[in-house]
Parts: structure tokens; sequence; C-alpha cells
């Protein structure tokens, strides 16, 4: 690691950063996912969701892809403008945020929190939201360290 200060610049995705993007879906699953899930489904229907936003740019949401001090491409953060279940006031939420293993404790995903905090307040949002499974420990920890706390639990009885 070098001396050189974490600077990172960030930028819309674009065609050409599909590879990157899709490269990052299994360490979005990186973790014990909930048994009644089958990890190959999720790997599937992620791909083909973040596949769809980079290239559809379906509206109201966002791809970034964050670069480092060389210009190469060191995380991805994907936010969505929506609106809060009780008080409809707007809120920008946190859909995929992903940092390579390679590039983990850099403190690269603090800093896209913090991006992404400045980008909800730019857009005139009142909250910022993400989702996370329950296996995902050090996701939640990362989030808990950055001021996020549980709003709003989502509970499952699968149907099979």
């Amino acid at each position: 690691m070098s001396d050189t200060a974490l600077e990172l610049h960030f930028r819309l995705a674009e065609a050409g950063d599909e590879a990157f993007i899709l490269s990052l879906a299994e360490r979005l699953l990186a973790f014990d996912l909930p048994a009644w899930r089958k990890r190959s489904e999720a790997l599937s229907h992620l791909r083909g969701d973040l596949r769809r936003h980079l290239l559809d740019e379906p509206p109201g949401s966002y791809m970034f892809i964050a670069e480092d001090n060389d210009g190469e491409p060191a995380a991805l953060l994907h936010l969505q403008k929506s609106s809060d279940l009780l008080s409809g006031k707007p809120t920008v939420h946190i859909s995929d945020l992903a940092v390579p293993a390679a590039r983990e404790g850099q403190g690269i995903g603090r800093a896209l929190l913090a991006w992404a905090e400045d980008w909800a307040r730019e857009h005139g949002a009142a909250a910022l939201t993400l989702n996370v499974f329950p296996g995902n420990d050090r996701a939640q920890a990362l989030y808990a360290r950055n001021g996020f706390h549980t709003d709003l639990l989502k509970l499952v009885r699968p149907l099979r």
C-alpha cells in the first residue's frame, strides 16, 4: 500500500464498465444467504439486474464507478431515488455497494457511504436507506459504524 491518501473520483457508469460491475456480483453475495435462497439463482438474478440498470438506465437509478488516483475502477455504488414509506419524503436508496476483495480495508466503503450521503443531500433526500441480509456481518458492521440503524424489518415466509 502506498503512502498516497485515498482519493476517489466518481462518475456515472457506462456500458464499458459492464465487465467490472458484473465481476462484483459474487462479492455482493459473499455471505451466508438465508437457507431458503439458492445462491445460483440469486447470482443469476443479480447479474441480470445489474446489467439492466447499467444498460437500460431506468428513471431514478444511478450507477456510479469510483475510480482511484490512477483512474482504475475501485468500487461500484448504485443509488436509486425513492420515497419514504410512512412520510412520503424523498429518499435515496443504496441498492448496491461493492468493493473488490483486493481493495478491502482501504476505507473505500466508508468513502462510498460519505459520497452517497452528500449526493442524497444534494438531491433533496430526507434519508439514505439500504437493505442488508442478516448473514452479511461485514456490511452490517460498516453501516453501523457510519450511523445507519434499523428502521424496518422485512420478514419472509417462503411458499414452496
